[in-house]
C-alpha cells in the first residue's frame, strides 16, 4: 500500500506528541475566542483551518517511525 493512505498506530511517545499538539491548538482557539467574540462565517472559517491543521500537524507525528508502535504493540 502506498504509504500515503496506510494507517499508524501510535506508541506512547507518539500519543504524548499528538496530545501535545491537540492541546496547544485548543489554547490558541480559546484565546482567539476572547479576540473574535462574534460566532459569524470568519470564526468558522478559523475553527476549520484549525482543526485541517492541527490533523495535518497530528498526522507528520504519526508518519514518524519513532512514533509508531511495533508490530508487538500493535497485537
Amino acid at each position: 500500500m502506498d504509504p500515503l493512505f496506510q494507517v499508524h498506530r501510535l506508541n506512547e511517545k507518539g500519543l504524548a506528541a499528538a496530545a501535545s499538539v491537540a492541546n496547544a491548538f485548543d489554547d490558541l482557539l480559546e484565546v482567539l475566542l476572547v479576540l473574535i467574540p462574534v460566532n459569524g462565517r470568519e470564526l468558522a472559517l478559523v475553527r476549520t483551518k484549525l482543526e485541517e491543521a492541527c490533523f495535518f500537524a497530528k498526522k507528520a507525528i504519526a508518519n514518524r517511525p519513532e512514533n509508531q508502535a511495533s508490530e508487538q504493540e500493535q497485537n
